[in-house]
C-alpha cells in the first residue's frame, strides 16, 4: 500500500485553488492601450506598493516563472487557479480590496488598467497552459463592459472569471436583484465559472484606530453573504447551469448557513417565517442545500483541522484545497506540514479529490498531463498520512494556528 507496482511512492497531484499573480509595472505598461500610456507614467510616479508581504525581493514571485515554478514544485504543487495580486494601472491598491471607482472618469481609468492585467494574464497562463487557470476581472458598474469582457475571456480560452463583490454602501444592488440576470445569462451561455475571493465587499471603515480589527471581524460576513443572495433569490433556479466558487472564505460556517437556509425554506413553504409572509412564487422548488450541491464549490484555503472536518460535512466533492501562494498567510513553504496537520487521517481517495481531482474536473485541468510533474514533485501518500510532529518554527499560515 502506498506504492505503485514499480515500487515508487504513490504521490498526490496538487492543484492549488488559491494562488495569486500579477505583472510588474513594465509589463502592465506594455499591455496598456497606447492612449493611456502618458497618463500611466504620471500615475506610476506616485505609486507605492501596498503589500507588506510582497515588498522588495518578494515581489518577483508574482511574475517570475522560474522562481514561481521552482518554489511551487518544492512545495509539492504542480498547478494553480490564479487570482490577481499586483496593483494594476490606475488603482489605489490591490484590485481585490480596492473600493469601487469614485466616478465615471475613475471607472474609465481603472477599466483600462484591468484590461491590461487581463491581457497580461492571458499570455502568462499561455506560457504554462497545463498548469494555470487565470481569472480575468470584470467591473460590476457597467454591464455592457462586463459582458463584453466575458465574451473576450471565453474567446481567449479562459474557464472562469473573478466575480466582484458589491459593497453594502455601493449604489449597486446586491446579487439578489434581477439587474444581474444579464450577467448570469452571459456566464451560463459562455460556460464560464463564477469565482469569488474573500476579503472585500465590506463598507469603508475609514481611518479610526480600530478600523483594521473591525475589518477583520466583519470581513467574513461580507464575503459569505453572496451565497444566500444567489441561492435564496432564485439565481440558480433561473440559471441552473451556473457554477459558482467561493475561495478563501472558510468552510465551517457553511454547515450552519446551509442548515439555516433550509430551515427558512421549510417555513416559507408553509407560507410564513414569523411575521413575514411569502408568496408561492418566491419559494424555491428545491432546498437551498440542494442548489449548493449542484451549483457551488469551495476553494478551501489553508484549512485547519476543524476546517478539514467541516469539508466532510459539506461534502468532499465540493472542496478544493488552496495554498494562497505567495501570501504571508499562505502555506508555502510548509504545505506538506499543513496537510499533515489537517488531513493525516483522511483516505487516499478523499485526499485525491480535495487536492486535485475536484479542481481538475471543474476548471478543466488534464490530470494525465500533470502526472509526470506530480510524480517528481508531489508529496507521497505516506508523507501526507504522517501526523505532524511539530509546527515549523517559521510558519505564518493560519493553517498551523487555528484549531
Amino acid at each position: 500500500m502506498g506504492e505503485t507496482q514499480q515500487g515508487t511512492p504513490e504521490r498526490y497531484t496538487i492543484i492549488s485553488s488559491d494562488c495569486h499573480a500579477g505583472g510588474n509595472m513594465a509589463a502592465y505598461e506594455e499591455y496598456l492601450d497606447p492612449a493611456w500610456r502618458d497618463e500611466f507614467k504620471a500615475w506610476r510616479g506616485a505609486y507605492r506598493n501596498p503589500y507588506r508581504d510582497l515588498q522588495d525581493d518578494g515581489r518577483s514571485r508574482n511574475w517570475d516563472d522560474e522562481r514561481r515554478l521552482s518554489e511551487q514544485y518544492a512545495d509539492g504543487i504542480v498547478a494553480e487557479i490564479t487570482f490577481p495580486n499586483t496593483v494594476p494601472p490606475f488603482y489605489p491598491t490591490g484590485a481585490l480590496v480596492a473600493r469601487p471607482p469614485a466616478d465615471r472618469a475613475d471607472y474609465e481609468r481603472r477599466f483600462a488598467g484591468i484590461s491590461a492585467h487581463n491581457r497580461w494574464l492571458r499570455d502568462w497562463c499561455a506560457r504554462h497552459p497545463d498548469q494555470r487557470r487565470g481569472l480575468p476581472q470584470i467591473f460590476a458598474e457597467d454591464l455592457d463592459d462586463a459582458v463584453a469582457t466575458l465574451e473576450w475571456a471565453a474567446a481567449e480560452g479562459f474557464r472562469s472569471f473573478l466575480l466582484p463583490h458589491i459593497p453594502p454602501d455601493s449604489d449597486l444592488p446586491g446579487y439578489w436583484d434581477p439587474r444581474w440576470d444579464r450577467l448570469w445569462a452571459a456566464a451560463a451561455d459562455l460556460d464560464l465559472i463564477m469565482t469569488q475571493h474573500g476579503g472585500n465587499g465590506g463598507p469603508d471603515y475609514g481611518k479610526a484606530p480600530a478600523a483594521g480589527v473591525i475589518f477583520l471581524m466583519e470581513v467574513p460576513f461580507y464575503s459569505h453573504r453572496n451565497l444566500a443572495h444567489l441561492i435564496m433569490s432564485g439565481v440558480f433556479e433561473r440559471f441552473p447551469k451556473l457554477r459558482y466558487v467561493m475561495t478563501e472564505q472558510g468552510v465551517a460556517w457553511l454547515v450552519e448557513e446551509l442548515r439555516r437556509m433550509d430551515g427558512y425554506h421549510r417555513q416559507m413553504r408553509a407560507g410564513r417565517v414569523g411575521e413575514l409572509g411569502f408568496a408561492a412564487d418566491i419559494v424555491l422548488p428545491h432546498k437551498p442545500s440542494e442548489y449548493f450541491d449542484r451549483n457551488v464549490w469551495i476553494g478551501a484555503s489553508f484549512p485547519s483541522p476543524d476546517e478539514a472536518a467541516a469539508i466532510r460535512k459539506v461534502g468532499v466533492h465540493k472542496a478544493m484545497w488552496g495554498s494562497d501562494y505567495p501570501h504571508h498567510e499562505g502555506t508555502y513553504p510548509y504545505s506538506l506540514e499543513s496537510l499533515q496537520r489537517a488531513f493525516s487521517d483522511w483516505s487516499t481517495a478523499d485526499m485525491r479529490a480535495v487536492l486535485g481531482a475536484n479542481a481538475a474536473d471543474l476548471y478543466g485541468f488534464d490530470l494525465d498531463r500533470l502526472a509526470p510533474l506530480a510524480a517528481t514533485h508531489g508529496p507521497s501518500v505516506e508523507q501526507v498520512a504522517t501526523p505532524l510532529a511539530e509546527i515549523p518554527a517559521k510558519a505564518t499560515s493560519p493553517a498551523f494556528f487555528k484549531p
